[in-house]
């Protein structure tokens, strides 16, 4: 395991847990945007719980690699259905910002098969 792949995925987890806890506490910047694109608002403590999950999937996957691939998948298909859903609502502007949160799964992801 190198030392590369443990820092990407700490930070990508930390990252997708920050995204995790800005839903729960319905933080504006995130709210208004997902109530644009049409998400009903029952879904928010879900996809919350998801990226939580994700998160600590990573982690988990440092000790047990099956749960990190997991994990990893998990999230990259979350992330791959924000584009989509950003892309549906025509907030074109929008698009990179899933891809922020997308592109440091795919690294620990890559690192962690690199190994």
């Amino acid at each position: 395991m190198s030392t590369a792949y443990v820092v990407v995925t700490v930070l990508a987890a930390a990252w997708v847990a920050f995204s995790a806890l800005s839903v729960f506490i319905r933080a504006r910047w995130v709210v208004e945007p997902l109530a644009s694109y049409g998400v009903p608002r029952s879904w928010w403590p879900w996809l919350g719980a998801a990226k939580a999950a994700g998160a600590a999937g990573l982690l988990a996957g440092l000790i047990v690699p099956a749960i990190g691939v997991a994990a990893g998948i998990g999230l990259v298909l979350y992330f791959t259905g924000a584009v989509v859903t950003v892309i549906r609502a025509r907030s074109f502007s929008h698009i990179p910002f899933p891809l922020l949160y997308l592109a440091p799964v795919v690294g620990a992801m890559a690192l962690g098969f690199a190994a």
